[in-house]
């Protein structure tokens, strides 16, 4: 059985269009993996921007021996986790899909994204569902797998708010 969470980052102060075009631009993706990299080694791989929205590919590295001792013993090597991006056209309200995937991994992990305005600036809620393919394990994985979700998504939400705040100085 999945798991799922929702997580809203909310970006006060900065519309949906400033941080669309933040999603276009690459030197925000090498900001985020700059941000991303004392955690573990990341890259991107590619940025695809055109007239259909935005597709953008990572890869998060996890040394085995920094994962936790239930997922080690079912990785044999460092975790090689490909993320997957993508996001609509710009309008109103953006909506996007992501997914991470392991080679050989025993789940999968994915998910929704609407990026839309609000009163005092602009929100991206991420909906996120986890699934592991291990009797007995699986809802331990799942659950560990989300709440390090919500922690990466803290961590770059943050990137976003101080790459935003950079673009557009207040004053």
């Amino acid at each position: 059985m999945a798991r799922r969470l929702d997580y809203s980052a909310r970006y006060p102060l900065h519309t949906t269009k400033e941080l669309y075009a933040a999603l276009t631009d690459q030197a925000y993706w090498e900001a985020r993996m700059v941000e991303m990299r004392k955690y573990s080694p990341n890259e991107v791989i590619s940025l695809d921007v055109n007239e259909n929205g935005i597709e953008v590919v990572l890869h998060h590295i996890l040394p085995r021996e920094t994962l936790p001792e239930v997922a080690q013993s079912v990785m044999r090597k460092d975790m090689v986790i490909t993320r997957k991006e993508s996001f609509g056209p710009f309008g109103p309200e953006v909506e996007g899909k992501y997914s991470a995937s392991i080679p050989a991994g025993p789940g999968s992990l994915t998910g929704t994204t609407r990026l839309f305005p609000t009163d005092t600036g602009c929100t991206m809620r991420m909906s996120s569902e986890a699934k592991v393919f291990i009797p007995m394990m699986g809802p331990r994985l799942e659950q560990l797998m989300l709440v390090n979700l919500v922690d990466l998504f803290r961590a770059e939400a943050e990137v976003t708010q101080k790459w935003l705040d950079e673009q557009k100085p207040a004053g």
